[in-house]
């Protein structure tokens, strides 16, 4: 039988702990604004950190604000964020991202999700077209600082391994689960240890278990 929720409450507490003892207690930076954000993020699906960044900068110098990008021919948009890889797709995504933002709320602005409840801001976010749980959790997280949980491939990875979660869990149904498990205070660190826990420890092939400092407490160690 599965552990109930109180084990897990228990174990993530614990993993909370050690990662923080390792990494650090990641302290919040200033992001980017929202809209930033959001352009930013619909970069990062499905390419590196380095490559998201070239693409962001040649996009802004580019252009000289986002209506331009809103309003630019679609291949002017694609050429500039290809960098970060499947331009063809991203590019209208963006376009129809911010068209989206223009047309509900009139202006190329998010800053009215700070006064929104975090479900309510969630939803309206993943209204947009490409934008699922992940972009919107870290547009509320990061912009706001509110309690939104991101879920990437990292923290998918870890999560599942440890056993916060199911080894069947989707990314997607994630989010809401460890919503429910750890502190909303404690979403920023957790999600930031996590993924430098996925990219130094925990990969994806090959995991350096024989280092990790949770193997007592890692389904997948146990299970070898």
């Amino acid at each position: 039988m599965p552990p109930g929720h109180d084990a897990i409450q228990q174990k993530y507490r614990i993993v909370y702990n050690l990662l923080s003892k390792v990494y650090g207690e990641p302290q919040r930076r200033r992001y980017h604004p929202p809209i930033d954000q959001l352009v930013n993020t619909i970069l990062s699906q499905q390419t590196t950190g380095a490559n998201r960044q070239r693409a962001f900068e040649a996009l802004k110098e580019r252009f000289p604000n986002w209506e331009s990008v809103m309003n630019a021919d679609v291949a002017a948009v694609r050429e500039a964020i290809r960098p970060a890889g499947l331009a063809n797709q991203k590019a209208p995504r963006i376009q129809n991202a911010l068209r989206f933002v223009m047309r509900e709320h009139g202006k190329l602005s998010l800053d009215f999700l700070a006064d929104r409840p975090v479900q309510e801001g969630k939803a309206w976010l993943m209204q947009i077209t490409g934008v699922g749980p992940k972009t919107a959790s870290i547009i509320l997280l990061f912009t706001f600082g509110l309690p939104a949980f991101p879920v990437d491939t990292h923290v998918h990875r870890v999560s599942r391994r440890l056993g916060l979660i199911g080894t069947k869990v989707t990314a997607d149904k994630a989010h809401e689960l460890l919503e429910n498990i750890v502190e909303p205070d404690n979403y920023y660190a957790f999600h930031i240890n996590l993924i430098r826990h996925g990219r130094e420890i925990c990969h994806a092939r090959a995991p350096q278990c024989q280092v990790c400092m949770l193997q007592e407490w890692c389904d997948y160690f146990q299970g070898k």
